[in-house]
């Protein structure tokens, strides 16, 4: 048994069942066991709450040693000054990253992984989801300039002005790590070949992404236990069959976790569907398999119906390869992607049409404020819908057993004075008994054929409400550095071909959220709409049954 140790939670983490404890961004920690078990630690959070919480979710902070540590082993997370530095929580930090709740080895599906989340790139969620990323990332794919102190990098020229715009001074800012910034202010050079391309095209309500050439859809069905090493490790393997192809393959929820991480690491302007969350206990039961099943589901149907995630080439091999040793392959060239994050947006094809700055900021507001309407209302929904599902599981269940019971007491005393008993009465006033026991019995059931649906929905998008306010933060940041090169060029500060440089480049990122705000308004609408097109659906067959069940009773006492 290792020693407690000191951490810090990288990530806020909120906990689902009464095994684990939730913890905040920046919350000081206390590990029992530096061990972890299936990704997850034992600990204590400065609540005094303890339970388990995931271990990619922390850093463990020890003590400096001045014979053997030098500054380059300081993460770039942060310093806690000269006497602390932070280490990753496990001996592989990148395998780590995607250890997932099956309690697998990475190495027996890839024994050379060279992800790119490593240190400079924790996995795990910032605030929109997104992974935290230094703003300038040692990944060799991923070319910046080297950056004199004070200068901008395209002003290195006897022609040009001495003046720059400045940076923000918070690098932890999505504006900064995502790589937009370096982009806007053209830090982020034009790449020998560009593969891919990604169109926008103007359309009635506005920029919108073309759609894809090849639209498809993609079943998750066949959750099936499945066991490795003579049962020692224990999985859950999905069949995930494509449209266009019609060919299933098996997939595991850490295949999912890996695809999902490189659409984070590369879609920097996109809101990517968050996955359904780990669990560390009960994740082999029933209940739990169904629910991921079905969240799964609507996750994979967000990607399909995106333009641009369903293209990407990552997804493509998701769903297409079923041979292991290709899937190493194709694993390993998508994590050697090049064009991610900033680099991203050198594949955006923009339209022609002139779009000014300030009518595009006020549609971006507009957004904002609908976002978070819509972030409170869903919230409302979920813990309105949420009581209504505890409500069926166990107070209206009990109230129609108990008002059965009461009507079964009765028609037992009528028995008790046979000259004038009616067994005919008796049976029906017990038929009536039974009649709302049995209703009692369908109101427990009802929610997984319409509240359970509704949640997983409510979550969904729940998710993607949490991504827009970094993603709009982009768009501000780049408002922002048009306005001040703007101003330094009337100053005589700056190059007017640089300031109309850092506007053009602002108009990529401004067409880019809005074509993406576009296809959230879309697809929203019908999304909600089949949501509550099946609720209905399903409370009017409820309620139907519910009618049959009482009129049968009815025709019991009509024919006394």
């Amino acid at each position: 048994m290792s020693a407690k140790a000191k951490a810090k939670a990288l990530y806020t983490f909120q906990s689902e069942n009464k095994e684990e404890i939730s913890i905040q961004e920046n919350e000081e920690l206390v590990i029992f066991d530096e061990n972890s078990v299936d990704g997850w630690f034992q600990g204590e959070n400065s609540r005094g709450e303890r339970g388990l919480f995931p271990a990619s979710y922390v850093e463990i902070i020890r003590t400096r040693s001045n014979s053997n540590v030098t500054d380059c082993s300081i993460s770039p997370a942060g310093s806690l000054g000269n006497d602390s530095y932070y280490l990753p929580s496990t001996p592989n930090a990148a395998q780590q990253s995607f250890y997932d709740d099956d309690d697998d080895d990475w190495d027996d599906w890839d024994d050379r992984s060279t992800v790119v989340d490593d240190a400079d790139h924790p996995r795990g969620p910032g605030a929109n989801g997104h992974p935290n990323q230094s703003p300038l990332s040692n990944n060799p794919n991923v070319h910046y300039r080297a950056k004199p102190p004070m200068e901008r990098q395209d002003s290195i020229s006897s022609a040009r002005k001495g003046s720059m715009v400045g940076r923000n001074l918070n690098r932890f800012s999505s504006f900064v790590r995502s790589g937009v910034e370096a982009f806007v202010l053209g830090d982020v050079p034009m790449m020998a070949k560009i593969a891919e391309a990604y169109t926008i095209e103007m359309a009635p309500p506005g920029p919108c992404w073309k759609d894809s050439p090849q639209p498809f859809t993609c079943s998750i069905e066949d959750p099936t236990k499945q066991t490795k090493f003579k049962g020692i490790k224990t999985y859950i393997s999905y069949r995930v069959t494509p449209s266009h192809t019609g060919h299933p393959v098996y997939r595991r929820y850490k295949h999912f976790d890996w695809l999902y991480n490189r659409l984070l690491h590369k879609f920097t302007v996109i809101s990517v569907p968050h996955l359904p969350e780990k669990q560390a206990t009960g994740r082999f039961e029933e209940d739990f398999i169904e629910k991921r099943k079905r969240r799964l589901i609507l996750w994979m149907n967000h990607m399909t119906s995106h333009p641009v995630l369903s293209q990407y080439e990552g997804f493509e091999h998701f769903l297409m390869c079923a041979d292991d040793k290709q899937w190493k392959l194709g694993k390993r060239r998508a994590e050697k992607d090049e064009m991610v994050g900033a680099h991203f947006m050198l594949t955006l094809q923009i339209p022609n049409e002139h779009q000014d700055l300030q009518d595009v900021e006020e549609r971006v507001d507009t957004f904002k404020a609908f976002t978070k309407k819509m972030d409170d209302s869903v919230m409302q929904l979920t813990h309105v819908t949420s009581e209504l599902v505890r409500k069926h599981l166990g107070g209206f269940r009990k109230e129609f057993q108990r008002l059965g019971n009461a009507f079964q007491s009765i028609s037992q005393s009528f028995t008790l004075d046979p000259p004038h008993s009616s067994e005919a009465l008796n049976n029906a006033i017990s038929h009536t008994g039974r009649t709302y026991e049995n209703i009692g019995e369908l109101f427990a059931e009802q929610p997984k054929f319409d509240l359970f649906h509704m949640l997983d929905t409510l979550s969904l998008y729940q998710g993607l409400l949490a991504n827009f306010p970094d993603i709009i933060h982009l768009q501000k940041g780049a408002f922002a550095k048009v306005k001040e090169s703007q101003r330094m060029t009337d100053e005589g500060k700056m190059d007017q071909d640089e300031a109309d440089g850092i506007r053009k480049r602002c108009r990529t990122v401004g067409f880019a959220l809005q074509a993406e705000m576009s296809h959230f308004h879309r697809q929203r609408e019908v999304d909600f709409k089949d949501m509550m097109q099946a609720y209905l659906r399903e409370q009017i067959a409820f309620y139907q049954r519910v009618v049959q069940q009482l009129e049968r009773s009815l025709r019991m006492y009509e024919c006394l």
